[in-house]
């Protein structure tokens, strides 16, 4: 991966000033390790008249693979090859964008106490990417960087192969900009567009990209034609993020325009009187009733059983009570989405070794999940056949056996109070059923009884007085009498 920052001077304004601004001195050639390889930062011509510093990045494949576990192109869990053989190490990326933030990071922010008036006077300009991967071709790249500026937006195809002209170009341009603009506009332009070109990044979006968004795009992307494509691709077309990206920046081009400051824009609510308090979402107050419930219950070590996209997971994480933490689920897609929202790449190795993600089925026995103080199956059982549900009674009550099992299910007597919900409908078009919460106690009942636990009942969310709670919950707690047998056993 390849990048070159080119600008002229004069005897009296020398081009090697360039090197104040990027902090890096032209006499040396220096290197920096990057989570997935080294950055190289060197300058093949350093003179009065012309100065150039390129960043060459060394991507380790192993290493991409090994951190990423699947993130991005080319590194989807089910096919191996792929993982390895692709065009990271070579075309400008979301990597790319990393290495410069890490190894031009005061340059980005203009930041420059040895020549300040350099920093904030545009330079003329010559930047070039000799790969670069364009969704949407040439006219993408002009479309992007057109309006930013440049007096020159050269994106010229780069060919399959020169000896077979047949074959026609690849997804690939050059990319040359020529121009006058400030080296810290430039910069933040390139670490924005690079991977919005790509439309793919090497890493989980969390939603504190779109503060790094904002901050790279302050001053141009609020009045950018193609601000929403931007916004969308560079939050990997996460709609939540993508609507909070889109509004804050309304609200920068509203201020901008009445040469205001956002927060003078942004002043509808007084915060010292709004006392109104948003609702807790049932997800979330599932959460805290299965904490608490495993709090009460002394638990250390914790299965996940049907963990998702791993939301419990990080809460159980996030409570140093809980030594060990295995999530469980079928789905590889799933264990892959709960991996980049855990972060396991970036993970200390204390934390890591805190947490496991299995991939198996709740309705087979499986050694692996025996031991555990605790397991929870919290929105899972309505998700089976019922055919099935004895083979995942026995899978945990009979076969891992943990002290305490939580089980919540969805109270289908409420259903009637979700306006949005037809009459006769279940929740999700993926429940195989759902049960009132008589069924839901004789089910536990008879678990309890034929596996040598107590259960306990309680609802999760507003106790409506004719229907419930939307959520039931059960707690399975392994009688005094059973544990002494199976310790003596």
């Amino acid at each position: 991966m390849f990048l070159t920052i080119s600008t002229t001077g004069t005897p009296e304004r020398p081009a090697t000033d360039l090197g104040f601004l990027l902090h890096k001195h032209p006499d040396k050639a220096q290197t920096f390790s990057t989570s997935h390889g080294t950055a190289h930062v060197l300058y093949p011509e350093a003179t009065a008249e012309r100065c150039t510093a390129a960043l060459l990045l060394e991507v380790d494949p192993v290493a991409l693979v090994r951190r990423g576990r699947g993130k991005g192109r080319g590194g989807a869990p089910d096919s191996a090859l792929a993982q390895y053989v692709n065009d990271r190490p070579y075309a400008a990326s979301s990597l790319l964008s990393v290495a410069m933030s890490t190894v031009f990071k005061s340059a980005l922010r203009g930041v420059c106490s040895a020549l300040p008036e350099r920093a904030a006077t545009p330079l003329p300009l010559r930047i070039e990417v000799p790969a670069l991967p364009a969704r949407g071709g040439t006219e993408l790249v002009r479309k992007l960087f057109g309006p930013l500026g440049w007096s020159t937006v050269d994106a010229a195809p780069v060919p399959l192969d020169e000896r077979f002209p047949e074959w026609g170009d690849s997804r690939y341009v050059r990319l040359v900009l020529e121009g006058e603009l400030r080296l810290a506009d430039a910069l933040r332009q390139l670490y924005v567009l690079l991977p919005v070109l790509d439309d793919a990044k090497h890493y989980w979006v969390a939603p504190d990209e779109v503060d790094k968004l904002l901050r790279a795009g302050d001053g141009w992307l609020a009045e950018h034609p193609e601000q929403k494509l931007i916004t969308s691709r560079y939050l990997s077309r996460r709609w939540g993020l993508t609507r909070q990206a889109m509004e804050r920046l309304e609200l920068v081009r509203l201020a901008e325009s009445d040469d205001l400051e956002v927060e003078d824009v942004d002043n509808a609510v007084d915060e010292t009187t709004d006392t109104d308090e948003r609702p807790v979402p049932l997800a979330e107050q599932r959460r805290t009733a299965i904490l608490g419930a495993l709090h009460e219950a002394g638990a250390a070590t914790v299965l996940d059983l049907g963990c998702g996209q791993g939301q419990l997971v990080q809460a159980l994480l996030k409570d140093s009570r809980f030594t060990r933490v295995v999530g469980v689920d079928v789905s590889v897609r799933a264990l892959t989405i709960a991996a980049r929202r855990l972060r396991l790449d970036r993970m200390g190795e204390r934390q890591s070794d805190r947490i496991s993600l299995v991939q198996g089925s709740l309705t087979y026995t499986d050694k692996r999940l025996a031991g555990h103080d605790a397991a929870v199956l919290s929105e899972v059982i309505e998700h089976l056949d019922l055919p099935r549900l004895p083979a995942l009674e026995y899978a945990v009550f009979g076969s891992a056996r943990p002290r305490t099992v939580i089980v919540t299910t969805p109270n289908v007597e409420y259903n009637v109070r979700w306006e949005s919900l037809p009459a006769g409908h279940v929740r999700h078009s993926d429940h195989r059923f759902e049960w009132t919460r008589e069924e839901f106690r004789q089910w536990a009942a008879r678990v309890a009884h034929r596996h040598g636990y107590e259960v306990s009942h309680l609802g999760v969310g507003d106790d409506d007085p004719e229907v419930g709670a939307p959520t039931q919950m059960a707690v399975f707690t392994m009688t005094t009498q059973t544990e002494k047998k199976e310790v003596a056993a």
